[in-house]
């Protein structure tokens, strides 16, 4: 059958289910009624949405989203990224493609929808740096856990930590072969050789996410901030610099990291739980790092937060007020980038 030509001039607005070969697309009019529901290949969905005349498109933050708002953007339309998780509420029974434009093509006129500013590739560049780190780090703690696992085997064991477990490395190769068998040497060896190369690339993708926070000057005014150092810098930069404005406060986008508690109350009672572990989990697992340091090396004297936090120890337990700390890191990040000044540490 051929398909029917339909007049999309009254076309307002559009919802895009994004995917790698096939897309599908919901276009309605000003009133509400729809007017296309097609699935279109990727090859043609550029000029699909260049015959379009000016629409409010909707997509989900998801793979490839970036990409395609820069692209559509191109086109004269004005596009929206929306969090998948918001999007859910709309969808109407049985889930597809086609529910899924629909309910994207709704969500995206709704007045309080939160949308996710498109990121330009410089953006996303300086976020690919941290996530290849993350990558490298979680290889090399697999190769030395694999390293650990082996030796203990043959009765070589060590104490927990990353530098016990390269004192295990350095036996390899250079060993004695009483303790060490030559042929378990040689089994292993491949493991240290991969160690030593995966230790080389992530001292090279710490000194690009350095000079990353060296041009940028949010990255050195948020290290400013005790707990917060070039790679935590970087990270809240590259993430939330062009989206600050959308959080109505400090506490707002500390929740967006899910360092604040979940809710679960009712009928005037509030109940408080754990922290919700919502939102990016890199940028949470940074500050909680940085808090660590903070409380790690606390002297008095030190500055306010290293005193609150101090007084804090004195009735919680060490990983709540790590918690805290991180809470408060955030809100003290939010407050430099809204505000445009360095963090100034007040003697208690």
């Amino acid at each position: 059958m051929r398909k029917q030509n339909i007049d999309l001039s009254a076309a307002v607005t559009v919802g895009l289910d994004l995917a790698k070969l096939i897309f599908q697309v919901h276009v309605v009019d000003g009133k509400g009624g729809v007017l296309l529901t097609r699935a279109i290949r990727r090859r043609d969905l550029l000029p699909f949405f260049e015959q379009l005349p000016p629409c409010l498109v909707g997509l989900e933050a998801c793979g490839s989203a970036h990409h395609w708002a820069r692209r559509l953007i191109g086109c004269g339309h004005d596009v929206r990224l929306m969090p998948p998780a918001y999007v859910k509420a709309y969808v109407r029974r049985q889930k597809n493609d086609a529910a899924d434009a629909a309910a994207i093509c709704e969500a995206v006129t709704r007045p309080f929808m939160r949308f996710v500013p498109v990121r330009s590739i410089a953006n996303q560049a300086a976020l690919m740096h941290h996530r290849v780190r993350e990558i490298l780090v979680a290889q090399r703690t697999q190769m030395l856990n694999a390293l650990r696992g082996h030796l203990a085997e043959i009765g070589i064991i060590a104490a927990q930590g990353p530098n016990n477990a390269r004192s295990l490395a350095a036996l390899i190769g250079g060993g004695d072969e009483a303790e060490i068998p030559s042929t378990v040497q040689t089994a292993l060896a491949p493991l240290v050789r991969q160690i030593e190369h995966l230790d080389a690339e992530i001292a090279a993708s710490d000194d690009a996410i350095e000079q990353l926070a060296k041009e940028n000057e949010t990255a050195r005014r948020l290290m400013t901030v005790p707990g917060i150092g070039p790679v935590t810098a970087s990270a809240i930069a590259a993430t939330a610099q062009d989206d600050i404005s959308a959080f109505e406060g400090p506490r707002a986008f500390s929740a967006s990291l899910g360092l604040t508690p979940r809710q679960n109350s009712s009928g005037g009672k509030e109940r408080l739980g754990r922290i919700s572990k919502m939102g990016d989990r890199y940028l949470r697992k940074l500050l909680v790092v940085g808090a660590h340091a903070v409380l790690r090396h606390r002297r008095k004297g030190e500055g306010a937060l290293r005193t609150w936090a101090s007084r804090l120890l004195d009735t919680k337990p060490f990983r709540v007020v790590a918690i805290a700390v991180a809470n408060k890191l955030a809100r003290i990040a939010f407050a430099l980038m809204r505000g445009g000044s360095r963090y100034r540490g007040a003697a208690a």
